[in-house]
């Protein structure tokens, strides 16, 4: 089947699913878990298998031109069904902080590659957004046509002052236009949070763009890092999945108390969630 003709059926678009309409979820304990992966002796492989068949359909679907909204969340939901069919265990909280008819910037942590993979499913249904990424992503396959389809801002990070001037300019823009901007302030994904790593970008765009900040914490070690290849890192069933999206923040002043007030809200969440790095 098409791509871009996944979600019809009888030729009648489906409805987007929404799996997370309330302020909070937590995977049920009766969760089904893939017989496959079990008789694979709780390997990776066929969590890495399936996986990669759903981002090389997305990369698929976006570069015919098919990755609207509604796709993104279809493809992001399975990747939530992978996970809990894997025996993760995904735990969000404060979605309803989500729900506001003004943009606003997110900011937060970044650990594994796992967020990207399930941010549609969780925000996308609330929120119109896109990444602030790499500018050498786009050149992954299917992740660049991904990444292209959601008009991503591109940042080099070599030199801080002209990634400043790439995201002042084209986030505003972005933000007048009425979306959203993720930012992950890291220089790139650890699963050890740093905060004298952790830039103020995202803040002085809030202040210059005059909108508010939504922060979050997330813990998505259940994907590893790999040794070689970064995305091909090892499955941890026994950690568990978390999202956590705060208040509103409105920036004053020159934004030095809210990014404090970031760090600390990433930091308490991560003491709260048992993450030891």
């Amino acid at each position: 089947m098409d791509e871009a003709q996944s979600s019809y059926r009888n030729g009648i678009r489906l409805p987007m699913v929404n799996l997370f309409p309330g302020d909070s979820y937590d995977t049920p304990a009766t969760a089904p878990r893939s017989i496959i992966d079990r008789l694979l002796f709780n390997s990776r492989l066929y969590f890495l298998v399936k996986n990669f068949h759903i981002f090389q359909r997305t990369g698929k679907c976006a570069r015919k031109g098919g990755l609207d909204a509604e796709h993104q969340v279809y493809f992001s939901n399975m990747n939530i069904r992978l996970v809990e069919l894997c025996g993760g265990q995904i735990h969000l909280k404060g979605l309803d902080n989500l729900n506001s008819n003004e943009p606003f910037v997110l900011i937060g942590n970044h650990m594994s590659s796992l967020e990207t993979a399930l941010f549609h499913a969780i925000a996308r249904p609330r929120i119109d957004f896109t990444f602030v990424i790499k500018r050498s992503l786009f050149s992954v396959p299917y992740f660049g046509d991904i990444m292209r389809a959601l008009k991503a801002i591109p940042v080099d990070r070599e030199n801080p002052r002209d990634d400043f001037k790439a995201i002042l300019t084209d986030g505003k823009a972005l933000l007048e236009s009425g979306r959203c901007l993720i930012l992950f302030p890291q220089a790139t994904r650890n699963e050890k949070f740093m905060p004298e790593n952790f830039n103020s970008i995202g803040v002085k765009l809030a202040r210059a763009a005059n909108v508010k900040i939504i922060p979050f914490a997330l813990k998505t070690d259940f994907l590893g890092n790999g040794r070689f290849l970064r995305d091909l890192g090892p499955i941890h069933r026994d950690r568990h999945i978390h999202f956590e999206f705060g208040s509103p923040i409105s920036v004053q002043g020159n934004g030095k108390a809210e990014h404090q007030q970031i760090i600390d809200f990433i930091q308490s969440r991560l003491n709260q969630w048992g993450h030891q790095a």
